[in-house]
């Protein structure tokens, strides 16, 4: 496996077109993208485990019933949460850009991204639709699909299957309302890949809580997240129909790339937080020890002020409900400037504590909590918290 450029256009057979339609006020803002096979593909998705949950997700999951599609608007600017008409709007999306595209409204899966509680201005989205031009640019459309994202996040890998050389790749938006369980925010992936509805909705699943569900920014769980793969089959491998242990891997590789861009991308972040659990008694206790210290606004503002306060990380695992000994608990920090451990046994240790401010002043930083139960690691990524976080969410409707 090795990664390509290409991003939702790398695999064979997809095409994709963004255009500013007028759901934002910013004219160089485009804020309206379709992703299209050209024949009709396998299709998986997981969505927010938030019980308020966005008109296009209905509509979406209502259009994958029979578990295929060939394409997937979407919009930024607007949540379409909460709002009025919502899924009559979501459904006229999905009709607009089906007349573009020349398919039934039911093979276009519908997704949107922005304030939650306006009403969608659909007309504006009706006028523009017939201004879309389909290309190879998938980084167009990831910029399109961007809210307070700093970056455009978008992703590919290579493989070979059964002699023929494979695809997959894909774009995501997110920076705040980033926390698990469904939990991806926006993400869309493409391969073409021959693989059955069963095993690439099992592979999605999986995978999900392995990449996705391992990030946390603030701690809050957005009403429209939703993760959908397409699988076209042009790849001509011959169709996976159990689990693949090849497949899996670009499919984690992808996916996990563009949850570090996330978590990296937190909004007003200045550092990645890799939070590791090693030597824990098996992978639930060890994944939400990680993940209550990578969501921790106490640790997150110590890492923002690169403070070792590694006082935080012991009081976010004895909270995170995971049973284990805090007196064999040994914590160390590290980036590319060095590694200091800070505490054995669950005491504190004396450390030059200059030394640590260099380490966790770093773009990266890494706290590893070493538990001495066993031998399963675990690594959950998150972002430091700072006052540009408070900024941003505080004047976010403007």
């Amino acid at each position: 496996m090795k990664g390509i450029e290409g991003g939702i256009t790398a695999a064979k057979g997809y095409k994709t077109g963004a255009v500013h339609s007028g759901i934002r006020a910013s004219q160089s803002k485009k804020d309206l993208a379709v992703i299209v096979s050209e024949v009709p593909c396998q299709a998986a998705a997981v969505y927010t485990s938030n019980i308020v949950k966005a008109a296009p997700l209905h509509i979406t999951r209502e259009h994958l019933g029979e578990g295929t599609a060939q394409a997937i608007v979407i919009n930024s600017g607007n949540a379409n949460a909460c709002a009025p008409r919502g899924e009559e709007n979501a459904l006229r999306e999905a009709q607009a850009a089906a007349k573009l595209l020349g398919l039934k409204t039911e093979d276009v899966l519908v997704a949107s991204t922005g304030v939650i509680g306006q009403e969608l201005p659909i007309e504006v989205i009706e006028t523009a639709m017939g201004q879309i031009v389909l290309t190879d640019d998938s980084a167009d459309t990831a910029r399109a699909i961007m809210t307070t994202d700093t970056k455009m996040k978008q992703t590919a890998v290579e493989f070979e299957l059964d002699g023929k050389t494979v695809h997959l790749g894909g774009i995501a938006k997110g920076s705040g309302m980033i926390h698990p369980n469904m939990g991806t925010m926006l993400c869309f992936v493409t391969t073409d890949a021959a693989i059955s509805q069963s095993v690439l909705q099992q592979s999605l699943s999986k995978i999900v809580k392995k990449t996705f569900n391992r990030i946390s920014v603030d701690g809050d769980t957005s009403t429209n997240d939703m993760c959908i793969v397409l699988a076209n089959g042009l790849a001509g491998n011959e169709e996976i129909t159990q689990q693949n242990d090849v497949f899996d891997q670009a499919l984690e590789s992808v996916m996990k790339d563009l949850a570090v861009m996330i978590a990296s991308d937190g909004e007003g972040a200045s550092r990645l937080i890799i939070s590791t659990v090693v030597n824990a008694a098996d992978e639930t206790q060890a994944e939400t020890l990680a993940m209550s210290v990578a969501s921790s606004s106490l640790f997150k503002a110590a890492m923002f002020g690169s403070d070792a306060n590694w006082g935080r990380v012991l009081c976010a695992m004895g909270y995170s409900g995971a049973q284990f000994d805090p007196e064999k608990v040994d914590v160390l920090f590290q980036s590319d400037a060095g590694t200091i451990e800070v505490a054995k046994n669950g005491r504190g240790l004396d450390f030059d504590e200059d030394q640590a401010k260099k380490i966790l002043s770093r773009d990266q930083v890494q706290v590893v909590m070493n538990l001495h139960e066993g031998d399963v690691s675990v690594t959950c990524w998150g972002c430091d918290l700072t006052y540009d976080y408070v900024k941003i969410n505080g004047d976010y409707r403007s």
